[in-house]
């Protein structure tokens, strides 16, 4: 069976795109509470997205560092006003998803994972 573009999303890219905002999220001061809460993750999935130990799969900082780095100031900046965090989260994924899409970055993570054969431009239709 052919892995779905949607099912890599979220086994790969979201992961991914958690792991580095939380990153980020802490080089910024914030406590992996914080973090968590704003995410609407675990502690422990914070702690081991911090340590390098959950969702290696794509390092997306190297592609779109900038980005990651962009939204986490507007997710810091919405957690310190207490105001809107869980839009400006949800807006934020969405930017970086489609982010990711637009470069094909998720194409190679797709092709290792049960991806079609050949040519395949799915996620870059949608």
């Amino acid at each position: 069976m052919v892995t779905t573009p949607q099912e890599i999303e979220v086994w790969y890219v979201l992961p991914s795109l958690r792991r580095a905002l939380a990153v980020e999220l802490k080089r910024l001061g914030l406590t992996q509470k914080s973090i968590a809460k704003a995410l609407g993750i675990t502690e422990a999935a914070v702690s081991q997205y911090i340590k390098g130990k959950r969702a290696g799969f794509m390092d997306v900082t190297s592609f779109i560092g900038d980005r990651i780095r962009k939204s986490a100031a507007l997710i810091n900046e919405a957690l310190a006003e207490e105001k809107n965090v869980d839009v400006v989260v949800m807006r934020e994924l969405q930017k970086l998803c489609d982010v990711v899409k637009r470069r094909n970055l998720m194409c190679g993570v797709h092709r290792a994972h049960g991806g079609p054969e050949g040519d395949c431009d799915i996620c870059l239709k949608s």
